[in-house]
């Protein structure tokens, strides 16, 4: 109660700052039609309120609810972030107050604007970048993303009375996660650890082929009680500038460093892994030892642009069929048939069979990236034609190929590295971002089941 009235309060002498004193303490306003805002908001009675107040992570829902204004007066809402490289990110929705001049997200339906209907965290999802194609990312995990929210008076996003302004911090380590760089051997990693004394169940995270080293999925999921290696493969440090040959030795001391760490508990670790992250997952399950479960998000059978070493055992990719690659009316490349299928060039498919592993596929069923859903199904086949467990399959209607973590903006196009072009990864705004939430909540869920963990999670919302 008293963390919400000193949002209150924070947020009613925002509303009666000049734009100078406000700039000195926050910089420039990210709003206006022009770009940035240059005047000062006037008096009102309005008040933004948000909980938790001052700051929550990324992750955790956010309760958004305005008062003192008039009875069924119209109102515009609006939110905005800068990420790390100075890209802006905003959405807005149209809204009415209701009878007693309150204005509450949870109950109340948007009436237009970036999303429509009763969506209390589409401030956050539905938002979109000023530049073309970009992607939100989260680079710096010790350091927050400010959000700043804006009550105009009316419908116009561009023209109202600004009645009230909040800004609210999100993090993505929470109270108590311990972030610890690791350059052990040749493993490049930074591994985020629960409050606590543990040993907690381990998880080695993997991304896609962007390369360096992404940290916000892991340090979130420590917050959750696991201990979490965000774990570099390529273009970072002093690893190989390409994936041309990638040998699965290197994630196999990655695996025997979680594994020996005196705050984790085996007997076996956990893997998350998107995109190329979880093919290169499937191919350490099934290759090494000490994976109990394994977590591939949109991920493939076989090998894709590179070829997987271990020992004297060698996958070639798959053959690129660049003659398959279309052109949408947006210039944008269309890739998901341009790889050979692995029915047809079966020396590239991943031996899966030989994994003991509990396997969980999450799936958006738009993606365009490649054929992930066909991908599950094979995998399935695979396993339960050696006599393995069918593994769980989660499928997600419209969702594209970055399933993050909850309330990130879609990524529906942007650049692909091995394509070397901007390609679409699908998607539609809306059951993307359920997908997320879902997608999120099933991955813990299963790790606990599997590893052994004091549930900690939090319900996320839409």
């Amino acid at each position: 109660m008293v963390a919400s009235l000193l949002a209150v309060l924070r947020t009613s002498r925002l509303c009666q700052w000049g734009c100078k004193s406000r700039a000195q303490l926050l910089g420039p306003l990210p709003f206006g039609p022009g770009g940035w805002s240059t005047w000062a908001p006037e008096r009102t009675n309005a008040t933004l309120s948000l909980e938790p107040a001052g700051r929550s992570c990324w992750d955790e829902p956010l309760s958004i609810s305005v008062r003192g204004l008039a009875p069924e007066q119209p109102v515009t809402l609006r939110a905005a972030l800068r990420d790390e490289k100075g890209a802006l990110f905003r959405s807005h929705a149209r809204y009415r107050a209701d009878p007693h001049g309150e204005l509450d997200l949870a109950r109340a339906p948007a009436l237009g604007g970036s999303f429509a209907g009763l969506e209390p965290m589409g401030l956050l999802w539905a938002m979109e970048p000023d530049r073309p194609l970009w992607r939100l990312i989260k680079r710096d995990v010790q350091t927050p993303f400010e959000v700043e929210l804006e009550v105009l008076d009316g419908h116009e996003p561009d023209g109202g009375r600004l009645l009230a302004r909040a800004v609210h911090e999100r993090h993505f380590m929470a109270p108590g996660v311990r972030r610890v760089p690791v350059r052990e051997g040749r493993v490049r990693a930074t591994l985020f650890l629960p409050p606590g004394n543990g040993p907690f169940p381990g998880i080695i995270d993997l991304y896609g082929v962007g390369g360096g080293l992404l940290e916000y999925r892991a340090s979130l999921l420590a917050g959750k009680g696991f201990a979490v290696l965000a774990l570099a493969y390529y273009k970072y440090d002093d690893l190989p500038k390409s994936m041309r040959i990638i040998h699965l030795e290197y994630f196999e001391e990655a695996v025997n460093y979680l594994l020996s760490h005196p705050q984790v508990k085996g007997p076996g670790i956990g893997l998350l892994g998107i995109s190329k992250g979880g093919e290169l997952g499937l191919a350490m399950a099934s290759f090494l030892k000490g994976i109990k479960a394994a977590v591939f998000i949109n991920g493939s059978v076989a090998a894709v642009g590179n070829t997987i070493n271990y020992k004297d055992e060698i996958i070639p990719p798959l053959s690129s069929l660049r003659d398959r690659f279309k052109v949408t009316k947006d210039g944008l490349l269309d890739v998901v048939e341009g790889l050979q299928s692995p029915l047809v060039e079966k020396k590239s498919v991943i031996p899966v069979e030989r994994s003991d592993s509990n396997f969980l596929f999450l799936v958006g069923q738009d993606d365009h990236n490649w054929k992930s859903e066909f991908y599950a199904n094979e995998i399935s086949k695979r396993l339960q034609a050696h006599g393995k467990e069918k593994p769980q399959i989660i499928l997600y209607p419209e969702a594209g190929h970055y399933i993050e973590p909850p309330y990130f903006p879609l990524c529906k196009a942007g650049m692909h590295v091995l394509v070397g072009t901007n390609i679409i990864f699908g998607g539609e705004p809306k059951p993307h971002a359920v997908a997320q939430v879902d997608a999120w909540q099933q991955l813990q869920t299963f790790f606990h089941k599997h590893l052994g963990a004091e549930e900690r999670t939090i319900p996320a919302k839409l």
